[in-house]
């Protein structure tokens, strides 16, 4: 038995957008996918699993890297089309009472005020309950977007993301807690002592302030980060209070785990207020077999459809990877100004590899019956000393909602490995109450 419970999230890859079109498994709703409806079905499941949050994936951009075109992005939906995971918000809010909310907002593509004010209106009207996913921009479409030629350099980004979270908390802190007094009696509604200006100028930002909103309940929500370069894991360290993350095995798992936690003691922050959670895509069914035999249809799809990979990893690294031999190993010369912890990892490997492990989600199996799979992530986190798993399926339905909230997670209730019922309202507070 663990010592103490983990943690359970969800990361809702490829974002607001549509999951199960093709048809893989039956039951999809290929003409409602813009509708929140299958979202807000996942979210009750999760609130009533007891998740801690989940996660909106997002980018702003129409991909055209592989290939120089946009083409085999619009053929799978990979990448695209995607809505804004702000505007689901309320509606997943609304649907639920507890589960925690953190949409991706790009400190590339947001003015630090406005982020700040979205942020603090969403805090308010769900009660405590928003995350951030602070993300950098990495792909240069996006930049172009928005009015920039490409993105600076990747270091620098996080040198932009440093003062930028700066400045949103300040903005978010600009009002004191107890600013708000409601004195009908002596017509006051807040008391202009205990409200700031924040007048910030900096090497990328000005801002005056203070935001022109009360102090939301969690007053600076929780960030979210996925740094995975050494300048991310500094940021991750200094800013994260939840860092989701990739390792393919328990050792790589209880490093980077260790990594986090001595560079963030270092800064003089307590480890323990940090949450690593590490991604897994559990496919469980009624037995061994039936388990493995979906594993192997998606596995054959992959492969059938391999072009859809390539053009996924053109587009996290900004390299076009129809422009190797799929079979001869990536050259060591690479560079990117895009993921570089994945292209790290990819140097030396076949593109054709690397697309079949990035589509089957090659690592550790998660594959099996509920006993099996709950028994499994017992042993990592034991292993790993903490803190939990992000649950991911980018062609996820509602069987697959069931399968894992209302079979998987009551096992891992049963065994005392995930938490029964909430113990708090704010986001932040059940983050940290294990």
């Amino acid at each position: 038995m663990s010592k103490r419970p983990f943690h359970l999230a969800w990361f809702l890859s490829q974002g607001y957008g549509p999951k199960t079109w093709r048809g893989l498994w039956p039951g999809s709703d290929v003409s409602r996918w813009m509708m929140p409806d299958l979202f807000v079905d996942l979210a009750k499941g999760m609130d009533r699993a007891c998740f801690d949050y989940l996660i909106i994936e997002d980018s702003s951009n129409l991909p055209y890297t592989y290939q120089g075109s946009h083409d085999t992005y619009l053929k799978y939906a990979a990448s695209t089309p995607k809505l804004d995971p702000a505007v689901l918000v309320p509606y997943l809010a609304q649907a639920t009472t507890h589960l925690g909310l953190v949409p991706t907002l790009s400190v590339s593509e947001y003015p630090p005020y406005l982020l700040a004010r979205l942020v603090n209106t969403l805090d308010h009207v769900t009660e405590g309950r928003i995350g951030w996913n602070c993300v950098t921009g990495s792909n240069d479409g996006g930049a172009q977007n928005y009015g920039h030629e490409k993105h600076r350099p990747h270091d620098e980004r996080y040198d932009v993301a440093d003062e930028f979270a700066d400045l949103v908390t300040k903005l978010w802190e600009a009002w004191e807690p107890d600013a708000v007094v409601l004195d009908r009696e002596n017509h006051i509604f807040a008391d202009g002592s205990k409200v700031h200006a924040v007048n910030h100028e900096g090497r990328y930002f000005k801002c005056r302030g203070p935001i022109n909103a009360p102090r939301s309940p969690q007053g600076r929500v929780p960030i979210c980060q996925a740094g995975g370069s050494p300048r991310g894991q500094a940021f991750a360290s200094r800013w994260a209070d939840t860092i989701i993350t990739n390792a393919p095995t328990v050792e790589a798992m209880k490093a980077y785990r260790e990594d986090v936690r001595g560079r963030a003691k270092a800064l003089g922050r307590n480890p323990d207020e940090i949450k690593v959670l590490f991604l897994a895509y559990p496919i469980v069914d009624v037995s061994m077999e039936a388990a493995r035999e979906r594993r192997l249809i998606e596995q054959a799809d992959a492969a059938k459809h391999i072009d859809m990979q390539f053009s996924s990893m053109s587009r996290i690294t900004g390299i076009d990877f129809s422009k190797f031999d799929p079979d001869q190993p990536l050259p060591p010369e690479l560079t990117t100004n895009g993921h570089q912890s994945s292209l790290a990892k990819w140097i030396g490997k076949t593109p054709r590899s690397l697309a079949m492990s990035l589509a089957t989600k090659q690592g550790i199996d998660y594959t099996g019956t509920i006993d099996h799979v709950a028994g499994l992530m017992q042993e990592i986190m034991e292993e790993v000393g903490g803190d939990g798993f992000l649950l991911f399926n980018g062609l996820f339905d509602r069987r697959y909602i069931m399968e894992v909230c209302d079979g998987l997670v009551p096992e891992l209730q049963r065994r005392g490995l995930t938490r029964k019922a909430y113990a708090h309202k704010h986001l932040k507070d059940n983050l940290m109450e294990f």
